[in-house]
């Protein structure tokens, strides 16, 4: 598309821009005119004052009121983007390339300031484009609605760019801030290995991040297990969660396991034993380690277990019944799974094998003599 000529020339020098292309816009908040004591006002009401300083200080004064809409309505006065028709008081405008080579900026920035401008029409805070004619003041909003319609950063527009602003909204924060850091992730890396607190954050920030994202709970878990140092703490943690499940699982539902797999009602002194340890646990901050503290509270409430099984005639012997009948079950299963018929179509036979059986045979043997003394029928 061809430059459109530039028509429009202003009728003094005004500066688009305050603020460098390293700083933020507009980040500052009007304030309230005060008089100091610090200064000496001996100057009268009626002298006559330079014409430049006069225009100075009403600028000045229109920026402290408004901030950027002050900027925003030279923008949107006389700015009409490519695409839209030169007709009516259009004519007269120029396109953002142009202006901002009479501002000496970009015109990516140019164009924030009207798009910021859009967003505040289409809410009805500022009059349309349509409407504006080149050097015609209006009635501005307040300074501090500025940031609301306002990003000094391109991606802002972006799918990414809309989902980070909404997510800094939701935390109370100001987009251009949350952008900032979204850009930089050198800035962001540099910050966590540097900050405990930047750290502790991230690490919240990434927990709650994974409970909605599958593939990033699949990529942390990758991780961890390709880490020696983190496998190993991963494993510790576990371990001391299963110990305080443990001793939890006997104070809330007032039942013990044994170590024959039996489920039977806690003892009094022993569940109140448990909720003792549970209570030291849960009162722990969070930067204290819970291990040593699970696994005394583990030995304790498991050493009580074993002492109320001994101390039941009916449990103890319930007991180890049940280890006879498990540990009979197992034996059965692993005998089950050998497969005889490869014994005779491969050549895998070696005479420790027959050894082994024959030593297996007379233990059964022994165990089934046994048992049938302990019959009551024999």
């Amino acid at each position: 598309m061809a430059e459109e000529p530039e028509f429009w020339e202003p009728s003094a020098p005004e500066p688009l821009e305050v603020h460098s292309e390293d700083v933020p816009d507009d980040d500052t908040d009007a304030e309230p005119d005060v008089d100091t004591d610090d200064e000496p006002d001996d100057e009268p009401d009626d002298q006559e004052h330079d014409p430049v300083v006069v225009r100075d200080a009403q600028d000045f004064g229109i920026y402290a009121r408004t901030g950027g809409w002050a900027f925003a309505l030279k923008v949107a006065r006389s700015v009409r983007p490519g695409g839209q028709a030169a007709e009516g008081t259009a004519a007269v405008k120029v396109s953002a390339k142009a202006f901002a080579a009479l501002a000496g900026c970009s015109a990516d920035r140019v164009m924030r300031y009207y798009k910021a401008w859009d967003m505040a029409a289409d809410d009805g805070l500022v009059p349309q484009f349509e409407v504006l004619v080149p050097g015609e003041d209006v009635e501005l909003p307040d300074a501090d609605v500025w940031l609301s319609y306002y990003t000094s950063r391109n991606s802002a527009s972006s799918v990414r760019g809309q989902a980070i602003s909404a997510a800094a909204e939701a935390e109370g924060i100001r987009p251009t801030k949350a952008l900032e850091v979204a850009e930089n992730p050198t800035a962001l890396r540099a910050a966590i290995l540097a900050d405990p607190g930047t750290a502790e954050a991230a690490r919240g920030a990434l927990l709650d991040r994974m409970k909605e994202d599958p593939a990033l709970q699949t990529e942390m878990a990758r991780a961890i297990a390709r880490t020696d140092d983190l496998k190993k703490a991963v494993a510790s943690e576990a371990k001391a969660a299963d110990r305080i499940g443990y001793v939890r699982q006997i104070v809330e539902n007032g039942q013990i396991k044994t170590p024959a797999g039996q489920t039977v009602e806690a003892p009094a002194e022993l569940r109140a034993e448990a909720e003792r340890h549970l209570s030291l646990i849960d009162e722990l901050d969070d930067s204290e380690e819970a291990g040593e503290w699970a696994g005394e509270a583990y030995d304790a409430v498991k050493g009580l277990v074993a002492r109320a099984v001994e101390e039941d005639p009916t449990l103890r012997v319930q007991e180890r019944r049940t280890k006879f009948y498990n540990s009979l079950q197992k034996a059965t299963k692993v005998f089950e799974e050998l497969t005889l018929d490869e014994v005779m179509e491969e050549d895998i036979y070696e005479a420790d094998m027959l050894q082994r059986l024959e030593a297996l045979q007379e233990a059964i043997g022994s165990c089934i003599s046994a048992l049938r003394k302990a019959s009551p029928t024999s």
